[in-house]
Parts: C-alpha cells; sequence; structure tokens
C-alpha cells in the first residue's frame, strides 16, 4: 500500500545507521545514508520526534556461536551512530540487543509518551532490523510508513523480498522524497 496520510504526530524511526555496520560497507549500505538524512532534516525541521536506534550485541543467551548475520561489536565505538546523521539534543536514542527496536528498549513507552500514532522507518538491514521493528510497531498498533529506498541490506534479494511481500502488509510504502513532500504539506 503507498502512503496515504501523514498523522498529526509521527516519528521518524532510524535503524542501526551506526559505524560498525556503514564504515567500509558496500554501496547498496551506505546508499541508504543520503535519504536518511533528508528525512531526518524534514523531521527535525518540523519538530517532530527523530529516534536514533543502534544495535550493541546481542541478546543474552547461548553464546557459544553466533547466529549467521547477528551483529558482533568489534571495536570499542563499532555502535556510535555514524556522522551523517548529526545527533541533536533533541533526538531520541535507543539502544537495542535484538533486531526489533521496541524489545526491551523503552521505545512504545516513549513514542506513547510523545502522543506518536505513526512511524517512519529507514535504516538497515531491511530484512532484520527494519522488518524486526516494523513488525513490532505494527503489533503495537502504530501507522507504520517504510521508506524503501532509504533502507537496504546486504542481500538484495532480502531487500526486495522485505519490501515487495511483507512490508504491504505491515504498513504503507513510500519514497523519501514522497515522505518529506507529505510532511511539507501537512506542517
Amino acid at each position: 500500500m503507498t502512503l496515504t496520510t501523514i498523522d498529526p504526530t509521527p516519528a521518524l524511526v532510524v535503524i542501526d545507521l551506526q559505524k560498525g555496520l556503514l564504515t567500509g560497507a558496500e554501496p547498496a549500505l551506505t546508499a541508504v545514508v543520503e535519504p536518511a538524512t533528508r528525512l531526518v532534516a524534514a523531521f527535525r525541521r518540523h519538530g517532530l520526534p527523530v529516534v536514533l536506534v543502534n544495535v550493541a550485541g546481542r541478546a543474552p543467551g547461548r553464546t557459544e556461536g553466533a547466529r549467521p548475520g547477528s551483529a558482533v561489536p568489534s571495536s570499542p565505538r563499532w555502535a556510535d551512530l555514524i556522522d551523517e546523521l548529526d545527533v541533536r539534543p533533541t533526538d531520541h536514542l535507543i539502544t537495542k540487543r535484538r533486531r526489533s527496536a521496541f524489545h526491551d528498549t523503552g521505545l512504545d513507552t516513549l513514542l506513547r509518551d510523545l502522543g506518536v500514532t505513526q512511524i517512519v522507518l529507514t535504516g538497515v538491514s531491511t530484512s532484520a532490523g527494519v522488518e524486526s521493528t516494523a513488525r513490532s510497531a505494527s503489533d503495537h498498533g502504530y501507522h507504520v510508513v517504510l521508506a524503501t529506498d532509504a533502507m537496504a541490506d546486504r542481500e538484495e534479494a532480502d531487500h526486495r523480498h522485505s519490501v515487495e511481500r511483507v512490508f504491504p502488509k505491515l504498513g504503507e510504502t513510500a519514497t523519501t522524497s514522497e515522505v518529506v513532500a507529505m510532511v511539507e504539506a501537512t506542517r
């Protein structure tokens, strides 16, 4: 489903745009930085909540072997958000240890306290952190918007599967330009 409206109180949720995942990453991943920062700028310009999420480690439990595709910090600055996000005091920072930004983080409480009813998602990886967060957001009753050109996956087939098969069941999809235009038109 394509984007139909921007709620009175939307929030932008940026997933895992951090140094450990993007420094030296393939162009498919780093290409999301520019559209994601355009979304951040638009939301900030209109005083709308910006939530910057990073991943630091993984959930506790079995540790004898890493799961395929699991994020494991390799340096002290691995979880630092990329400089291009230009973190501001008004931004809300969430650190997660699982795929979804909602699981054990307080994100739902934060959004409800801010009166948010709609979230716009961007980030990496489409089929992991973004999709898991979208599923949780839908389960929590948020109006979910997925900025599909502002997200990427290491595997193009995984990205396409999420965008074409999963996201239409969870919310609305749009390009960065469409989201920005609608935010601008409603403010």
